[in-house]
């Protein structure tokens, strides 16, 4: 029982932080002078990381209220997608190197864990 119960926490421990900020470091390194990366934070309302980011290439509905920009940072050649998540509130309450969309799956997947403990 012991052994079931800790392979169970360390299954969910794993898929929370994979699901939380899996990114590649280089990334950051690479893109932390974007004005979306340095300057966007926790809180920000919709329309200022719009006056900062310009316009999303896309935004998403996400399922339990609140929108996800997505956006392609360019350096010397190079693309990176780049994620804005906002609350139902319209202020931002994530971001990172992902997409919106892999950044639900990863969502989905941490729920899915949690509902079998």
């Amino acid at each position: 029982m012991y052994k079931q119960t800790l392979a169970i926490l360390l299954a969910t421990t794993a898929l929370t932080a994979c699901g939380s900020r899996p990114e590649n470091p280089v990334d950051y390194v690479t893109y932390r002078d974007a004005p979306l990366v340095k300057q966007v934070q926790d809180g920000m309302t919709m329309q200022r990381v719009i006056a900062i980011g310009g316009s999303p290439s896309t935004v998403i509905d996400l399922p339990h209220g609140g929108t996800c920009n997505n956006y392609i940072l360019n350096h010397e050649g190079k693309q990176q997608a780049y994620y804005v998540r906002f609350d139902a509130t319209g202020h931002v309450d994530d971001k990172g190197f992902k997409t919106c969309e892999q950044r639900q799956q990863d969502d989905d997947a941490v729920e899915k864990a949690k509902a079998k403990v």
